[in-house]
């Protein structure tokens, strides 16, 4: 089952006719990720700051479909298609009202911020991260 959040187009994120401005997609999708991480216990500030670890994303392939306006919202479904040692990739999927808006492909490697390798997923966030891990199905 894939992590699910909701969020409103604002203003702000919108160009002057009303029409989200594409960057801030990119920002919806970095609150998205830390909130699926938050949704096991784990906060970004904790591996960040705490454990010394970085999430950087290394690839991230984005497809728009239709646009979104401001006071859409903006239905976010993350889908964990695959956790590997250090690896994390995401599918994520973005409707408005059940209208698919654009999708995005993303890999995310952990990595240690003493030195900037990979690190391999510590067990607890394994655990939590596998609670959204589902098979991807080609079309």
């Amino acid at each position: 089952m894939p992590f699910t959040l909701s969020k409103p187009m604002r203003f702000g994120d919108c160009d002057l006719t009303g029409i989200a401005y594409h960057p801030a997609y990119l920002s919806m999708l970095v609150d998205v990720n830390e909130a699926m991480f938050a949704s096991f216990g784990i906060t970004w500030k904790e591996i960040m700051f705490e454990r010394r670890l970085g999430l950087p994303t290394v690839t991230l392939h984005l497809e728009f479909k239709a646009p979104a306006v401001y006071g859409d919202v903006l239905d976010f479904a993350v889908h964990v298609r695959a956790i590997g040692r250090a690896s994390l990739d995401l599918e994520t999927v973005v409707t408005v009202r059940g209208a698919i808006i654009w999708t995005v492909r993303q890999r995310i490697v952990l990595t240690s911020l003493a030195d900037h390798k990979s690190h391999p997923w510590p067990d607890d966030i394994r655990a939590g991260l596998s609670r959204y891990l589902e098979p991807h199905h080609d079309a």
